[in-house]
């Protein structure tokens, strides 16, 4: 019997445990989307290719699986590279697969075809390879994912010219790979868990950073298990929240617990535990905003060309990050741990700064609304397991401030690409992954914009997530930005309008609410959760509020006199040139 290369496709994606693919039509596909049918794999068709790319990654965020995204050929392409880009800088384990016109026709001017869209995917994957035979298909799968899942994770890319993809040959011919990945993953030697563990023992107010690499190594159960062996409190990135409950004795939120250390004037930690979290913007750089410069640092990572970036390690481990806590554990569970009370007791103070200072904002009872007081609404609202999407500029960091996280895969947000736009797509992502569970996704009326239609995905699908839009009628972190650096009379570009995004979502057959006093609003995330539809929230909110992390991002970037040789920027502050 002949099979094409669509049915040699799926039942490469189905023998590693893909049931699920993001997608947009194209003829170029229609092979894989008949196989599809055939296997009872879904297809989570969406409006934009850029939403595809984001739900995979969305996908392998709050599941630790890798996900899968399907694009058609040129523009399909084109479209997605943002959410390839996205998942690359935060090693999100990923498939994507890209039509392309037939071999045949190179340099003929086909339709769709004329770029190298391998040469466009290079450098923002793991890998990136054209197949130009038919019955290699289901090995160069098995390759991708290999290479997506093993070592650092992140995304890899596969093209598949038309004319490879509907060509039939003889099943016989074509060899299906049982064996995909590693059984074992990379250990640590035990004289690196020894002396990370004295380390460890001997400081006065150690700290774990967890990050991506803790929960793509389904470390979900060693890591509370150490930090409760220890005593050690855990702050986590946006991947790794969740994995010590955000309500924990030892959960130190995220990373930002450690900058309102530093505000407090409390001693940061003296020894660091980095478990899959690399040393960049996230964790201060080499400044000492959250890890001092006199910290003791021992670094976990399965990729040991991060092990040293922008600051000394004392000890750096190559190692998957769930066998390094496994050994550590037993190592650390015959000694005996100091109390280190004060040291609890800072952090749990730090935990709970946000909502001591902005205690005010939660009672106002007059319009507008506070955005923090949105973000404290919602998060007093959800279910104790519901998943929160959090997209924008300021509206993610009153999110983070604000939610209460009790599990991984439970917090989906940004990172270093710093992309808006991507919150209905991972909202739509996770619902599918959990569609038992409270799916919201919050976002600000600027990142709204980059997704809108996404809302018409959720009702096709039958995707019951909750959208919440903070609708500061601007691009707030822009706006602010402009106004701190400039001056109040010096913004340009960064305005928008009070648009009624309930209305246009409730054209795509959503419940919807418009919000604009304080009163109104529990009431409507109330209703909008029990709909049973798709629901969109438009929030009116003050739009006079700077966010901290606006402060924070543009201090030092005002124009002052003085040397020339600095510059002053957004976001990067100030740097000698």
């Amino acid at each position: 019997m002949k099979i094409d290369g669509g049915e040699m496709l799926i039942r490469g994606l189905v023998q590693q445990g893909v049931r699920e693919i993001f997608t947009l039509h194209g003829g170029h596909l229609d092979a894989i989307f008949q196989a599809a049918l055939n296997h009872g794999v879904r297809l989570i068709d969406v409006r934009h290719e850029q939403a595809a790319g984001h739900a995979a990654d969305g996908w392998a965020r709050s599941t630790g699986r890798p996900g899968v995204a399907m694009v058609t050929a040129g523009p399909g392409v084109t479209d997605v590279v943002t959410g390839v880009a996205n998942a690359y800088l935060d090693c999100v384990p990923t498939l994507f697969i890209g039509g392309a016109a037939p071999l045949v026709d190179a340099e003929m001017l086909p339709l769709q075809g004329g770029i190298d869209q391998l040469a466009l995917m290079q450098p923002i994957t793991k890998w990136a390879h054209r197949i130009t035979h038919t019955h290699r298909i289901p090995d160069l799968v098995a390759q991708a994912w290999r290479i997506a899942t093993t070592g650092r994770p992140g995304p890899v890319f596969l093209e598949i010219p038309a004319d490879v993809l509907f060509k039939r040959v003889e099943e016989t011919d074509v060899v299906f790979p049982q064996r995909v990945r590693p059984e074992a993953a990379p250990a640590p030697p035990p004289s690196a868990i020894e002396k990370a563990v004295a380390l460890l023992a001997a400081a006065e107010r150690p700290a774990i950073l967890a990050g991506g690499g803790a929960w793509f190594s389904a470390a979900a159960a060693e890591l509370p298990a150490f930090a409760e062996h220890t005593g050690i409190p855990v702050f986590a990135n946006a991947k790794a929240r969740g994995m010590v409950p955000d309500d924990h004795p030892l959960g130190g939120r995220s990373f930002n617990t450690l900058a309102v250390l530093a505000q407090m004037g409390v001693p940061g930690p003296d020894v660091v535990l980095l478990l899959g979290a690399r040393l960049g913007l996230f964790t201060g750089g080499r400044s000492a905003m959250m890890i001092p410069l006199a910290a003791r640092l021992i670094q976990v990572d399965v990729a040991g060309e991060e092990i040293g970036r922008n600051r000394d390690v004392e000890l750096g481990i190559v190692a998957d990050c769930r066998e390094a806590l496994r050994l550590l554990d037993a190592v650390a569970c015959v000694r005996t741990w100091p109390e280190r009370a004060a040291w609890h007791a800072a952090v749990q103070q730090a935990r709970a700064f946000p909502s001591l200072m902005f205690a005010e904002a939660v009672t106002r009872s007059a319009a507008p609304i506070h955005p923090y007081q949105l973000a404290h609404a919602l998060a007093s609202t959800v279910a104790r397991d519901a998943i929160v999407v959090a997209d924008g500029g300021e509206t993610a960091s009153w999110m983070d401030m604000a939610a209460e996280v009790h599990g991984g895969g439970q917090w989906l947000s940004h990172g270093y690409l710093g992309c808006l736009g991507v919150g209905m797509p991972f909202a739509i992502a996770a619902k599918v992954a959990h569609p038992d569970r409270q799916v919201v996704c919050i976002t600000g009326d600027g990142s709204v914009g980059l997704n809108f239609a996404e809302l018409d995905t959720m009702v096709r699908h039958g995707l019951n997530i909750v959208t919440v839009v903070n609708n500061d009628k601007q691009w707030g972190m822009s706006l602010h930005g402009q106004e701190l650096i400039y001056g109040k009379d010096r913004t340009v570009g960064t305005a928008l309008g009070p648009t009624r995004y309930d209305l246009a979502a409730a054209g795509f057959g959503c419940h919807a609410e418009h919000v604009e006093q304080p009163a109104e609003l529990v009431p409507a995330l109330q209703r909008a959760l029990a709909s049973g539809r798709p629901a969109c929230v438009n929030v009116m909110t003050d739009p006079s509020v700077i966010a901290p992390v606006t402060q924070m991002l543009v201090a030092g970037a005002a124009p002052k006199p003085g040397a020339d040789d600095t510059v002053r920027m957004p976001y990067y502050g100030e740097r000698k040139v």
